[in-house]
């Protein structure tokens, strides 16, 4: 009887000790979602100072919750589809340089990524009208093959050509990839800077 209420302690003793170090682990994985949580309620428009809501925590968890800010906030710099997608980005680069005030660096590389994410759409749109151009001979011919097989006069967009979204999809492609390289690069210098002690 001893013997087995011997292994019953053991197992117990056992069981609290991964209990505990389970719970160690699920600490700075907790404050970085909290973290995390911070930073979305940010960028949805909720009045969050998130470095005043940083100092709140205490110092040994103050590392994870930040963590998960700078995490959240990288997750929003992205190469913008549209004009009005830009203004996003922004504001979590406005967020990451108040979280890492100090940090004098970090004002360049953010000045260098809007100019990227700027000059990105600026680039697309040019792309576009050049691709467009090209597909513009090849619409006119087009139309009066249609107009002499019909007899109806058309007009018809260089986005109707069958071989347009397929090139348009190849640029962009292109275009995503070199850009987007550039911020990911960007962005891992930022996490790095405002991660590491």
């Amino acid at each position: 009887m001893a013997e087995i209420r011997s292994t019953l302690e053991m197992v117990l003793e056992r069981a609290a000790r991964m209990e505990a170090s389970a719970s160690g682990e699920l600490i700075p994985q907790e404050k970085e979602k909290e973290g995390m949580r911070l930073a979305a309620g940010f960028l949805r428009g909720e009045q969050i100072d998130l470095p005043a809501a940083l100092e709140k925590y205490p110092a040994e968890e103050r590392p994870h919750v930040k963590k998960g800010m700078v995490t959240a906030l990288l997750r929003n710099i992205v190469l913008p589809r549209k004009a009005d997608e830009a203004p996003a980005a922004e504001k979590a680069m406005q967020a990451l340089m108040a979280i890492g005030r100090g940090k004098g660096e970090l004002a360049q590389v953010f000045t260098e990524m809007k100019s990227i994410l700027d000059r990105y759409l600026s680039h697309k749109e040019q792309l576009k009208k050049q691709l467009e151009e090209q597909f513009a001979q090849q619409m006119m011919l087009m139309e009066k093959n249609l107009a002499q097989q019909t007899g109806m006069k058309m007009k018809l967009q260089p986005s109707q050509h069958p071989k347009f979204a397929e090139e348009w999809q190849r640029v962009q492609v292109e275009l995503n990839d070199q850009y987007g390289r550039a911020v990911e690069q960007y962005k891992e210098f930022i996490a790095k800077q405002l991660t590491t002690a």
